[in-house]
């Protein structure tokens, strides 16, 4: 695993930063979590992204958090990839 940044997809609107923190604590050091939304509606998005202490501990919580259930939704977990540049 290249990074730390897990990102969290198939995430219940009505999960906060705090619930995903309380979660990926399990597995380890949550350095950051950030859930987007929407600019024009401030609705969330629907996913987020989870920052861990180390890139052993984003490979554990994907091992062990992926398809677990957030607020009655599995969630599907990946290593975060760079944000692409806009044209």
């Amino acid at each position: 695993m290249a990074n730390n940044r897990i990102f969290v997809g198939s995430l219940s609107f009505d999960a906060s930063e705090d619930d995903l923190k309380d979660v990926f604590s399990k597995a380890g050091t949550v350095v950051s979590v950030y859930i987007p939304t929407d600019r024009m509606t401030g609705r969330k998005r629907g996913f987020g992204f989870v920052e861990m202490g180390s890139n052993e501990e984003a490979a554990k919580a994907i091992e062990m958090l992926n398809g677990s259930e957030i607020h009655g939704r599995p969630v599907a977990l990946n290593e975060a990839q760079p944000k692409a540049p806009r044209a």
